[in-house]
């Protein structure tokens, strides 16, 4: 069996042995802090960079922390049972961060590292450390509670206001949600996310920064490969640029492996990221369960 493969099976029985001995299993939001008490671990108060300069000088004069001193999001201290949290986040992105945290903590071949710093590179999904790329799955696994994810997606409609819901259910940020949303569907849509800039003297832009794909989107078209920079010409880009917050009903030509194919597409800027699902016609089939989106997201 692939090593990979085994390496994920392994950190998905932690997980659901920890969410079912918790007596987390099921309940929602996924009671984050609960998780991380029956794992003998404690939350500080905040990231304090003074006290951990003085408490952890090996680290702190180290590459890595210097690194990521402007940045800190989470910092393991595992002598002590200590995590640390960046309280600048948003509180959903807070939860991911101590899940991440404690996931180094529980998967026993990470045990002989007794300090773990966390930055905006380590937290990222395609981050390629395997250590981070572990704990980031433990966090997502243990926040989404593995199938009971996949019940709840087939209660709603393919599209950005299920993970509205979703996110909501479970506790989660719409980021990490829609990411696991794609990743985890058994429908054809991909998602792109993008980051907002504006070059001096020149026209509106975005520039990429994460793109996820459903296999069945992966086997039908490949995955998309997009550019670096996104100008305005983009009909999404010019919905990124109008303020636009949600657009349920945009079309976009993409050049596919399958040749240039029309997809629909959702759109949602949650003023930081911009996110655009995809989908080709017909994917988003009709379902008992409807959403009403508030007037504050149209």
């Amino acid at each position: 069996m692939d090593q990979q493969l085994q390496s994920k099976k392994d950190i998905e029985k932690i997980s659901i042995d920890i969410l079912k001995d918790s007596k987390s299993y099921g309940v929602f939001p996924t009671p984050i802090d609960k998780i991380i008490t029956y794992s003998e671990l404690i939350v500080a108060g905040g990231i304090d960079l003074k006290s951990l300069q003085e408490k952890h000088k090996s680290f702190f004069f180290s590459d890595a922390f210097k690194s990521g001193l402007s940045k800190i999001r989470g910092f393991l201290d595992r002598r002590e049972k200590i995590i640390y949290v960046d309280t600048e986040q948003n509180i959903n992105r807070q939860g991911f961060v101590k899940l991440h945290e404690t996931g180094h903590n529980v998967l026993p071949w990470q045990k002989n590292v007794l300090e773990f710093l966390d930055d905006d590179s380590t937290l990222d999904p395609k981050t390629k450390e395997e250590f981070e790329a572990e704990a980031n799955y433990f966090a997502s696994g243990t926040l989404f509670q593995h199938d009971l994810f996949l019940d709840e997606i087939k209660k709603y409609e393919l599209g950005i206001p299920a993970t509205f819901q979703l996110a909501k259910y479970f506790g989660a940020s719409t980021h990490a949600t829609l990411r696991r949303y794609v990743e985890q569907s058994h429908k054809r849509c991909a998602l792109l996310v993008l980051e907002k800039i504006s070059p001096k003297g020149q026209p509106p832009a975005a520039c990429f920064r994460n793109s996820f794909h459903s296999s069945k989107f992966v086997k039908e078209f490949g995955e998309i490969t997009w550019p670096d920079q996104f100008g305005f010409t983009w009909s999404f880009i010019q919905d990124y640029y109008f303020n636009k917050r949600v657009k349920m009903d945009g079309v976009v030509s993409l050049e596919t492996s399958n040749g240039r194919k029309e997809f629909h597409y959702h759109f949602f800027n949650n003023t930081f990221n911009a996110f655009v699902l995809f989908f080709p016609k017909g994917e988003n089939k009709k379902t008992r369960t409807k959403i009403i989106l508030k007037t504050s997201l149209e």
